[in-house]
C-alpha cells in the first residue's frame, strides 16, 4: 500500500451544489484517503491508495459530476423521432 497525491482540475465546476457533488464523488471512491477541493484554483487534490485506485477514477467521476451540473442549453435541437 502506498498513498499518493494526485492534483486534478475541476473547472466548469463553481457552484456550491457542484463542488459538493465532486466532493461526494471523489470520497466514494474506494481507495480515497482524504480529498481538498480549492475553488480558487478550480482543483482538487486527492490522497489516495494506489493499490486501490487510480487517477483514471478521479477524472472519470469529477467528468460525470460536470456533465451532470452543466445546465441544458435552451436552444437544443428536439429529437425529430419524439
Amino acid at each position: 500500500m502506498a498513498i499518493k497525491m494526485a492534483k486534478v482540475s475541476i473547472e466548469n465546476i463553481d457552484d456550491a451544489e457542484g463542488l459538493d457533488s465532486v466532493m461526494t464523488a471523489l470520497q466514494n471512491i474506494t481507495g480515497v484517503v482524504a480529498v481538498e477541493l480549492d475553488a480558487d484554483t478550480n482543483t482538487a487534490l486527492i490522497r489516495y491508495d494506489d493499490t486501490d485506485t487510480s487517477i483514471h477514477a478521479f477524472t472519470a467521476a469529477i467528468s460525470m459530476v460536470d456533465y451532470v451540473t452543466q445546465p441544458f442549453p435552451i436552444d437544443a435541437p428536439q429529437n425529430p423521432d419524439n
